[in-house]
């Protein structure tokens, strides 16, 4: 399952679709569930975005 999550296509689909759904959110679904979807998903969008960055200096380095 590792593997799997950490894998560049799923890294990205997360990081996009979890920035979409973040700046969405706030505008369809109404108080303060709207923002604290947005946060979750944010939070979840910059840690694929990290993940995507980590490794392109991984990748890199080991050229």
């Amino acid at each position: 399952m590792k593997n799997l999550l950490s894998s560049k296509p799923v890294l990205w689909f997360l990081f996009l679709f979890n920035l979409a759904v973040a700046a969405i959110a706030p505008f369809v679904v109404d108080g303060t569930q709207g923002v604290m979807t947005a946060v979750g998903m944010g939070v979840v969008s910059l840690g694929a975005g990290g993940s995507l960055v980590r490794d392109r200096g991984r990748a890199a380095t080991a050229r």
